[in-house]
């Protein structure tokens, strides 16, 4: 799976890196953690529902910025680490 990763990133993603396949690469392969289990297990731990989601690149790290909303109508934000799915 990760050698599929890294040959999808050769393509035109790769213009998004400056042109350069090897970051692209690198970050796929510290991406351990998908976008969609961020938000799930941002969702169960915090008892939200995350309303709005988006990826952020600071280098080569990979950080989810999830918006939550609870019952109560609170709403907040939440970073979440690619790598390790580390809350920041």
């Amino acid at each position: 799976m990760l050698i599929l990763a890294a040959a999808v990133g050769m393509g035109p993603a790769a213009r998004a890196w400056g042109g350069d396949p090897q970051l692209q690469r690198s970050v796929m392969a510290t991406s351990s953690v998908s976008m969609d289990q961020a938000v799930k297990m941002a969702e169960q731990r915090f008892k939200a529902r995350v309303v709005r989601a988006e990826t952020q690149h600071e280098g080569i790290r990979t950080i989810y910025i999830l918006k939550l909303l609870n019952e109560a109508g609170h709403v907040w934000t939440v970073r979440v680490d690619a790598t390790n799915g580390a809350i920041l």
